[in-house]
C-alpha cells in the first residue's frame, strides 16, 4: 500500500512533464537524475499559462503548479550553479510568478482611475483563488528551504501587490478569494521573516537585530508603470498605492518622495470625489511623515 502511495506523486509528476513535452512517457516515473533543469520546467509552465486557454484549463494547470511546489524536492527547485545559473533561476521564477498573477488580472478600465460594473469582475475571484494557493505553496516551500540566495526579493514585490489587490473588500473579490489573498500575504511575511506589512515595506532599523530590508522601492517600481495619467487603467492600483503609502512613516518615506508625490497629486486632482479624497489623505500623510530640512 505504501509503495502505491509513493508511486502516485511520481506518476503525476511524470505526467506533468509529458504534458509539457519535457518527457516522452507519462506511464513511467522518471528517476531523479532524469529530471529536466528546473529553469526549463518553469519556462514551459510560464508559456502554457500565458498562452490562450480556457479558464478551466488554466485552473487545472495552476493546481498542478501548486502540487509541484508542495511535493517536489526543494534542492531541485531552488538550486543553481554559479552566478549565471542563479540569474537564470531568478528570471525563470519571476517569469512564472508574473504569469500566474496574469491569470487573475483585472480587466482594464476605459478611462483614468475609472471603474467597471460588478459584472466585469465576476470571474476574477475564482481565478485569483488558485493563483493565491499556488503562490502560497511556493513561498512556504521557499521559506522552509531557507530562502536560497536572492530568490525571495526577486518575486516578493509582485506577490505583495497581487495579495493586496485581492484582499481588498471590492467588487473583484469574494470572501474566499480575500481569505486566500490574506493567507498569501501571511506566507510572504513568514518567508521573509517580516513582522508585519509595515516591516515588509520599510524594513528593520539600522543596527536592529535580524534587520530585514524593506520592499517599498520594489513595490513602487511594480506600480509605477500603472500610475501615470496616461496609463492608470486599473481600479485596484489606487488602493494598492494608498495601502502602501499610508503604512510608511518617517524617516522611510522621504527617500521615496519623488515616486509617492506625483500619484498622490494625480488622485487629489481627479474628477471623482472618492479619488480626490483618497489623494488628499495620501498628501496629508506625506506632509506628516516627511522629514523637514532647514
Amino acid at each position: 500500500m505504501g509503495e502505491q502511495q509513493s508511486a502516485a506523486p511520481s506518476m503525476e509528476f511524470s505526467s506533468l512533464l509529458h504534458d509539457l513535452h519535457l518527457s516522452s512517457c507519462p506511464e513511467k516515473p522518471l528517476p531523479s537524475p532524469s529530471l529536466p533543469p528546473i529553469t526549463e520546467l518553469l519556462s514551459r509552465l510560464k508559456e502554457n499559462l500565458i498562452g490562450p486557454s480556457s479558464h478551466s484549463k488554466a485552473s487545472a494547470l495552476i493546481g498542478r503548479v501548486e502540487w509541484l511546489f508542495q511535493t517536489a524536492d526543494p534542492h531541485w527547485l531552488f538550486s543553481a550553479d554559479g552566478d549565471k545559473g542563479w540569474a537564470e533561476l531568478h528570471a525563470a521564477y519571476l517569469g512564472l510568478v508574473r504569469a500566474l498573477i496574469g491569470c487573475a488580472a483585472l480587466p482594464a478600465c476605459e478611462d483614468d482611475c475609472g471603474s467597471l460594473n460588478a459584472a466585469a469582475y465576476q470571474s476574477v475571484p475564482s481565478r485569483a483563488q488558485p493563483v493565491c494557493s499556488a503562490l502560497t505553496a511556493l513561498l512556504r516551500t521557499l521559506g522552509n528551504a531557507g530562502c536560497p540566495t536572492g530568490l525571495l526579493p526577486v518575486m516578493a514585490a509582485h506577490v505583495c501587490v497581487f495579495a493586496v489587490t485581492h484582499f481588498q473588500d471590492q467588487a473583484w473579490t469574494s470572501s474566499c478569494s480575500r481569505a486566500a489573498a490574506r493567507s498569501l500575504q501571511e506566507a510572504l511575511l513568514r518567508a521573509g521573516r517580516w513582522r508585519d506589512s509595515s516591516h515588509l515595506l520599510m524594513g528593520g532599523r539600522e543596527g536592529e537585530e535580524g534587520e530585514r530590508r524593506g520592499l517599498l522601492g520594489e513595490i513602487l517600481d511594480c506600480l509605477r508603470p500603472q500610475i501615470t495619467k496616461d496609463s492608470w487603467r486599473s481600479e485596484a492600483v489606487k488602493l494598492v498605492f494608498a495601502w502602501t503609502l499610508l503604512q510608511v512613516t518617517r524617516p522611510s518615506l522621504s527617500p521615496h518622495l519623488s515616486h509617492l508625490l506625483p500619484p498622490s497629486l494625480l488622485l487629489s486632482d481627479h474628477y471623482k470625489p472618492e479619488n480626490c479624497i483618497l489623494g488628499v489623505r495620501c498628501l496629508h500623510h506625506i506632509v506628516l511623515n516627511t522629514v523637514s530640512t532647514r
